[in-house]
């Protein structure tokens, strides 16, 4: 075997993102006439998103099946001129997605890693959604509290993509949305496990039973799996009490 350094991965570029006449139906059906504008974002995914670490190299030929048309497929769950936050946006998937998939609607992108909001900041600004798209840097709590100075947030719909377990989901996510509203998280095939698992712990947080939906149907193979929760009652957390103050010497301090 030859000893040295490996070769350098060849260097990301625009071709990567280029859309499969495969997909091509698909995609003009769910982009319309911003299929161009979809375009401009897989070809930044593909270069800056792979330059910067935020998906991998192997994911960039990947960009429209996996990716953008998966995520775009949401759009069919979210009713019209709906506000959305995207929790734990990343790369902006499904967030930003929709945002370029759907004008009407007003998106938050939830974000709290700087390098990540660095990306999703110059995004937003390249592909001109300025006035319809918003990034947050920080957690999902710090969003629905306004701890960080901004905010609160709150939205009709509350999206997710491979974010965490839908019960840990569910906590952070359920606060987030409208009295009403709904978490559509973006799941694998294990989808219906998960339900079965976390039903409990999500009823607890005041979220309804989740139903597991297919969208893009007939159009994607397969189609993208989406577990919904609607927010049925806001629930409180508990109040911490306060305990007694203590001498020095541990007795209680008289009132």
């Amino acid at each position: 075997m030859p000893s040295g350094p490996s070769p350098e991965r060849p260097a990301p570029t625009a071709q990567d993102a280029t859309l499969p006449a495969g997909l091509a139906t698909a995609a003009r059906e769910l982009f319309g006439d911003r299929l161009d504008l979809a375009a401009g974002y897989a070809e930044l995914l593909a270069t800056d998103g792979v330059v910067r670490g935020l998906i991998g190299p192997r994911e960039a030929p990947r960009i429209w099946d996996r990716h953008l048309l998966n995520c775009a497929a949401v759009a069919e769950l979210i009713p019209q001129d709906a506000s959305v936050i995207d929790v734990g946006s990343g790369a902006g998937l499904p967030g930003l997605v929709l945002a370029i998939a759907r004008p009407d609607l007003t998106v938050v992108l939830v974000e709290p890693l700087s390098r990540r909001t660095s990306f999703l900041i110059e995004t937003v600004e390249r592909l001109g959604l300025t006035r319809t798209v918003r990034v947050f840097r920080g957690r999902a709590d710090e969003a629905a509290s306004g701890a960080t100075g901004v905010g609160p947030f709150t939205a009709d719909v509350v999206t997710a993509r491979a974010v965490a377990p839908l019960d840990r989901l569910a906590a952070w996510s359920l606060p987030l949305a409208f009295r009403g509203g709904r978490l559509l998280a973006l799941k694998g095939a294990s989808a219906a496990e998960e339900v079965a698992e976390h039903t409990g712990a999500v009823a607890k947080l005041g979220g309804s039973e989740p139903t597991v939906r297919l969208c893009g149907a007939g159009l994607l193979d397969p189609p993208t799996t989406v577990v919904e929760v609607v927010r049925e009652r806001v629930i409180r957390p508990p109040s911490v009490k306060k305990t007694p103050k203590r001498s020095r010497g541990g007795q209680q301090r008289a009132r």
